[in-house]
């Protein structure tokens, strides 16, 4: 059975790419992973195949082995793995709770290499795997400061990995949108304290995965970028002190733009 798997599946981003993947990979079934066992249940009938809700708290080691246990049994060919599950949190560092700190990392970080190294062995020449990263990879981001730090690890992280990987014609790509209208403001901004204000632009959840899937599919890129404006920013931030591109994040904070109706709630 050939299969694809989404982690973080139930809402956001990683609800979106089950609903597109199928014009991409080749799967009979799509795997989803999430806490939320009914909202993926009801992702069934809405992705052109069959979808299997695997319930998984993916901040715990036993989960891991939980799903290691049902791929062993199963032995699928996996044509696709997104890795979407994240969360971050907003605002001075020293009053984000020390469990939230180390579950960004636990979910952002450890999750995602053990997810990967457990379903790499079911992966043949042609497989694809999408890391979901984050703009804020590229530069450190004060009063983003944890969440930042975990997407820095997971571009590095994949773009070794990649080249890695070549010899076996497995593809490994991060995908780092900017700000996206999703479920994510909810946990973010519980923290914020109006620290971080300023959203340059913000994009719409189904255009930046097409973005992703495109690029995965379509290109050689080792990590994608969504927007031109972004790409730019990129480029910029590529090229300038981070000293100065800290200071230049700080002085827009002051600023505020596009931070009204950001969260579902």
């Amino acid at each position: 059975m050939k299969i694809a798997i989404v982690t973080g599946a139930s809402s956001g981003m990683g609800k979106e790419f089950a609903l597109q993947l199928n014009a991409y990979a080749n799967a009979d079934e799509i795997w989803a992973i999430a806490r939320r066992e009914d909202a993926l249940k009801a992702l069934d009938g809405q992705c052109g195949v069959p979808v299997r809700a695997i319930s998984l708290d993916l901040c715990k080691e036993e989960s891991y082995r939980a799903f290691a246990e049902i791929l062993e049994t199963e032995k699928p060919e996996v044509q696709l793995l997104v890795n979407a599950a994240g969360f971050g949190k907003f605002g001075d560092f020293e009053d984000i709770p020390l469990h939230e700190d180390l579950r960004m990392i636990d979910l952002n970080c450890k999750a995602l290499v053990a997810i990967t190294r457990i379903v790499l062995p079911y992966m043949q020449a042609g497989s694809h795997i999408l890391q979901l990263d984050s703009l804020s990879a590229f530069q450190p981001v004060p009063y983003i400061t944890t969440y930042g730090a975990t997407k820095a690890f997971v571009l590095s992280y994949t773009r070794a990995a990649n080249r890695e990987l070549k010899a076996k014609k497995i593809r490994m790509m991060a995908m780092n949108p900017g700000w996206v209208k999703t479920e994510f403001f909810d946990h973010a901004l519980q923290t914020n304290g109006n620290r971080v204000q300023y959203y340059n632009h913000l994009y719409e959840a189904k255009d930046v995965v097409a973005t992703g899937l495109k690029d995965l599919y379509k290109t050689r890129k080792d990590y994608s970028v969504h927007g031109f404006p972004i790409r730019m920013q990129v480029r910029l931030v590529k090229l300038l002190p981070h000293s100065m591109v800290m200071t230049t994040w700080l002085n827009q904070q002051k600023k505020p733009k596009n931070n009204k109706n950001l969260t579902t709630k």
